[in-house]
C-alpha cells in the first residue's frame, strides 16, 4: 500500500501559536494529520532556522494527535521571502537533494503555508516535477464545525488524468498547427511533423529560427503565421518587418537595416529608425538572409546577442528586443566555408533550423492546396471557380506525376490557378483550360527548343497517356517523332533510326521495327508523319 508522504513550509503566521491556547485555533501543519482519511507516514517540516522553536512545537504536537507520523525538520533558508529568486533557488535545492521514492510513497505538496511567493513556487516545481507529487491544499473549519481539522483537497496536475483539460489543450494544439498551415489539411507526414515542432519552438523559445528551402516554398508565409501565432498567444506585442536581404545593396544596407542619424552622409536630411528599430516588441524576418553583405552580418549578430546597436552617424546605441526569423535558399553551412558568410552568426540563428520541402516533394499535398488557391481567388477576385470533374482530374493527374517538376513551387501553382480561374467561362474550368496550362508550365519549365517535341507528344497521345509513360520512353518517344516529322516515308525514318543496327543483320525491314515501336504508343505512321495543323506545338 502507497503510503503519504507530506512536504509542507512551517508557516510562522498561521501556525505561529506557542501557548496553550493553540489547540482552539486552526494551524495547517498540523491539520494535516487530524484527518481520519488522510493517513500520513512522515511529514517533511520546511523550516528556517530562525523558526525552530515554532518547529519544534509543531512537531511535538503532530507526534501527540497522530503517533504513526514520523515528523522530519528540514533547514531551508532565504534571505527575503518575498523574493522569487531568492526562494525558488532554495526550494529548488531542496529538490536535487532529497531522496525521493515514488513507487513507494505519495507525496503531497503543502501549499497552504508560506508567502504567495513561496506557494507560487511549490506549485511550479510539482508541475515541473522536481516534487513528483500532487498538491494539498488545507482550509479551516466552518464556525459551526469550531474544533473540527478543517477540510483538506489534493489536487493533481497532470492535466492527462483531466479529460476535458486534456481535450481543450488537444484542440488549441489543433488549431494552432492548422494555422500555420494556412487551414490547409497537409497529408505529407515529414511536413506535419515540422510544423508540429515549429509550433512547439514558437511558443516556447524567443531564440532566432532559419527558415530554409527552395525559392517558392512558402518560408514568408510561414514567417508571417508564425508571428501571427505568438500575436495571438500575447507572446508578443510589436509588429511583424519583412525585408528581403537580397534588396539590401551599397551603403543603403546599413541605414535600411540600422537607422540613420540626420546629416550622417549626403541626402540624410532627416534621421532613420530603421528596421530593426521597427521591429521592437516584434518579430524580424530577413528574408534571404545568405544575400546579405559581411559589414551587416556583423552588425546583426551584436544586435542580436546584446540587443544594441548603433544607427549610422550616431555615437548613442540604441536597444530593440525582437525575434529573428530568417530565410534562405542558399546553403549556408557551404557559404561559411567559402567566407559568403559568417560562421558566428550562422551558430547565433542556427539554434533552430526547419527545412521547408519543396512542391515535389510533397506531391500529396497538391490537392489540398489547389483547393486553397481556389479559395484564396475567391477572397482577392470575388469570383467563386471551380474545376468540372473531368478537368480536377486530369490537373491533379499531371500536377501529381514526375513530368511536372514544379520549378518555382507554390509559385508555379499559384500562377496555374490564377490563369485558369481567370479564364473559366462561367466560373468552370474545364478540360480545355487544363491542358492550355499544361502547355503554358511545359514551356516555363523546358524552355530549350528541342522540348517543342516534347509539346507535341502531349498533343498527341493526350497528357494522360503521356502522364503514364517514364522518363526514358518519354525521351525516346519524343526522339523517334522528330525523326518521323522529317521523312517522308515510314522505310526513311526506319533507316534513319536503325542505322546503327541495320548494318549488322542479313535481312534488314526497318519499316516494319518502326511500325511496331509506334503501335505499343497506339500510333501510326500517318499520325506522326503528316500531323494536323491542330496538333502543331504552341511556340
Amino acid at each position: 500500500m502507497t503510503e503519504h508522504v507530506v512536504i509542507g513550509l512551517l508557516g510562522p503566521v498561521l501556525d505561529g501559536l506557542l501557548d496553550i491556547e493553540r489547540w482552539e485555533n486552526w494551524r495547517p501543519s498540523v491539520s494535516v494529520c487530524q484527518h481520519e482519511d488522510l493517513l500520513v507516514k512522515r511529514f517533511e517540516l520546511l523550516r528556517q532556522p530562525k523558526h525552530s522553536k515554532l518547529a519544534d512545537v509543531v512537531a511535538a504536537d503532530i507526534r501527540s494527535i497522530s503517533p504513526e507520523t514520523e515528523v522530519i525538520q528540514r533547514d531551508i533558508d532565504w534571505d527575503d521571502p518575498w523574493d522569487f529568486e531568492d526562494v525558488f533557488a532554495a526550494l529548488h535545492d531542496f529538490t536535487r537533494s532529497y531522496s525521493f521514492d515514488p513507487d513507494r510513497e505519495e507525496y503531497l505538496i503543502h501549499i497552504t503555508t508560506g508567502t504567495h511567493v513561496a506557494q507560487i513556487c511549490l506549485f511550479l516545481l510539482t508541475e515541473s516535477r522536481h516534487l513528483p507529487g500532487k498538491l494539498l491544499q488545507t482550509s479551516p473549519p466552518t464556525r459551526r464545525q469550531k474544533t473540527a481539522p478543517g477540510a483538506y483537497r489534493i489536487i493533481d496536475l497532470d492535466l492527462s488524468r483531466y479529460d476535458r483539460l486534456a481535450s481543450r489543450f488537444s484542440l488549441e494544439h489543433r488549431e494552432s498547427l492548422t494555422f500555420l498551415k494556412s487551414g490547409i489539411e497537409t497529408r505529407n507526414r515529414q511536413f506535419n511533423t515540422m510544423i508540429e515542432r515549429i509550433e512547439q519552438v514558437a511558443l516556447r523559445s524567443p531564440a532566432p529560427l532559419l527558415l530554409m528551402g527552395p525559392t517558392g516554398a512558402g518560408k514568408s508565409r510561414l514567417a508571417r503565421q508564425i508571428y501571427e501565432l505568438k500575436l495571438a498567444r500575447k507572446l508578443i506585442n510589436g509588429p511583424f518587418v519583412e525585408v528581403n536581404s537580397a534588396t539590401l545593396r551599397g551603403d543603403s544596407a546599413m541605414s535600411t537595416l540600422f537607422g540613420h542619424t540626420k546629416g550622417a552622409f549626403t541626402g540624410a536630411v532627416q534621421a532613420r529608425t530603421g528596421l530593426l528599430r521597427k521591429a521592437h516588441g516584434g518579430v524580424l524576418f530577413l528574408d534571404e538572409i545568405g544575400d546579405m553583405g559581411l559589414d551587416e552580418q556583423a552588425m546583426l549578430l551584436r544586435a542580436l546577442e546584446e540587443k544594441q546597436f548603433l544607427p549610422v552617424g550616431s555615437d548613442q546605441e540604441v536597444r530593440s528586443e525582437f525575434q529573428l526569423l530568417a530565410g534562405t535558399n542558399r546553403e549556408l553551412p557551404a557559404d561559411v566555408r567559402t567566407g559568403r558568410f559568417r560562421d558566428d552568426l550562422l551558430a547565433r540563428i542556427s539554434l533552430w533550423t526547419f527545412r521547408l520541402p519543396g512542391l515535389r516533394e510533397r506531391r500529396e499535398d497538391i490537392e489540398p492546396n489547389v483547393d486553397f488557391e481556389l479559395e484564396s481567388y475567391a477572397a482577392r477576385t470575388g469570383h467563386r471557380v471551380v474545376f468540372n470533374k473531368e478537368a480536377r482530374s486530369l490537373f491533379l493527374k499531371f500536377a501529381q506525376s514526375e513530368s511536372a517538376p514544379w520549378i518555382n513551387n507554390f509559385r508555379d501553382l499559384n500562377g496555374a490557378i490564377t490563369r485558369m480561374a481567370t479564364l473559366a467561362p462561367g466560373g468552370r474550368i474545364g478540360i480545355d483550360l487544363v491542358r492550355e496550362e499544361f502547355e503554358r508550365l511545359s514551356l516555363a519549365w523546358n524552355p530549350r527548343s528541342g522540348d517543342k517535341d516534347n509539346i507535341f507528344l502531349e498533343k498527341l497521345l493526350g497528357p494522360e497517356c503521356v502522364f503514364e509513360l517514364d522518363r526514358f520512353d518519354r525521351v525516346q518517344l519524343a526522339d523517334v517523332l522528330t525523326v518521323c516529322r522529317t521523312c517522308r516515308t515510314l522505310s526513311e525514318a526506319g533507316r534513319m533510326l536503325f542505322a546503327a543496327s541495320r548494318r549488322r543483320r542479313k535481312k534488314t525491314n526497318d519499316a516494319d521495327r518502326l511500325r511496331k515501336y509506334l503501335e505499343r504508343f497506339g500510333l501510326q505512321w500517318s499520325d506522326v508523319a503528316n500531323p494536323r495543323s491542330d496538333l502543331e506545338p504552341i511556340l
